[in-house]
């Protein structure tokens, strides 16, 4: 999934990449270094704050960003299937209530 929000989302920062698909900064850090690692992607300095290190794929990147893609799809169409659009919503919504009650409550289990 990091990878198919980075080729979504060119010159992204590290920090938005996490509060994206809803993990810690350490492990997107870790998943983010293993893709610069293997090529996939590649950290650049921000023009105006030499601070801020955005990240972009690189060509190895945009050549299997389809394929992840797809798989992704087709891993939520399999999910999915069978349930309204009612359903499908719902579930939705009542996933967005549990992500933020966790955030709020250290108690929650």
């Amino acid at each position: 999934m990091y990878l198919v929000r980075i080729c979504e989302n060119p010159g992204i920062i590290q920090g938005k990449v996490a509060e994206m698909i809803k993990v810690d900064r350490t492990t997107a850090a870790r998943s983010i270094k293993k893709l610069k690692m293997n090529g996939f992607i590649e950290k650049k300095e921000d023009e105006y704050n030499k601070k801020i290190k955005k990240l972009y794929p690189t060509e190895k990147g945009k050549k299997v960003f389809p394929f992840i893609k797809r798989e992704n799809d087709h891993s939520n169409s399999v999910a999915l299937e069978g349930l309204s659009e009612v359903e499908i919503e719902t579930i939705f919504d009542l996933l967005l209530y549990f992500g933020r009650f966790t955030k709020t409550s250290r108690n929650w289990l």
